[in-house]
Order: C-alpha cells, then sequence, then structure tokens
C-alpha cells in the first residue's frame, strides 16, 4: 500500500509535491519493512531506525559514491539518489512521525 500510494502521488502530481512526498513515503516504506520485518519493534524505534537510515542515505549522496552508482543503475537511482538536498531531510522526518502515528494508532484500536 505505501508504495502504492508513493507512485499514485509521483503520477498523479509534478515539481516539488512530487518529489517531497516521495521522500516522505521512502522513509514510510523503510518504516513499513521494519514492522514487516520485526513485528514486535516499538513505533519509536522503528521511526528512528527509518529515519536514521533515510539521513545516512541522504549524507551519503555528499560523497558522490550514490551519483556515480545512479548513472550506472535505475535499481540505485532509485534507492541512494544521487544529490543532497537538504529539505529533503525535513520530508523523512514527517515520514517516520506519519509511520509513527499509524502504528500508534493501529496498537491502541487493537489493543481494546
Amino acid at each position: 500500500m505505501t508504495v502504492i500510494a508513493g507512485l499514485a502521488i509521483r503520477a498523479g502530481f509534478d515539481g516539488a509535491i512530487a518529489k517531497y512526498a516521495g521522500d516522505l513515503f521512502y522513509t514510510l516504506l523503510l518504516y513499513t519493512l521494519v514492522i514487516v520485518v520485526a513485528p514486535r519493534t516499538r513505533p519509536i524505534w522503528a521511526a528512528a531506525f527509518a529515519l536514521g537510515v533515510s539521513w545516512l542515505i541522504e549524507f551519503a549522496q555528499l560523497t558522490g559514491i550514490p551519483a556515480e552508482l545512479a548513472a550506472r543503475s535505475t535499481m540505485a537511482r532509485l534507492v541512494l539518489g544521487s544529490t543532497f538536498n537538504p529539505p529533503d531531510l525535513l520530508c523523512y522526518v514527517a515520514g517516520a512521525l506519519l509511520g509513527w502515528a499509524i502504528h500508534t494508532s493501529a496498537i491502541r484500536v487493537f489493543a481494546r
């Protein structure tokens, strides 16, 4: 569902909306993968992990290595990106917070 929502936004919008929504959904996908692999992970730790990986990849773009890999592989471009962009860091925070909010709400609903 996360991938479908992210792709739908990218298909339906152009420019900054599509780009920054894609960043948000990137971190939300990482959050989802954490929960799939380790379902008992507390929401705060899943959010921290997803945000940390997103930021790690974004800061790695300062090295030029992701850009070099992206030039050779579409998959690398999709996963690693190519160019550091500071506003992306805030979008990753939003994605982690959204994952945390959804997960926390689901726990409360299903705990009743």
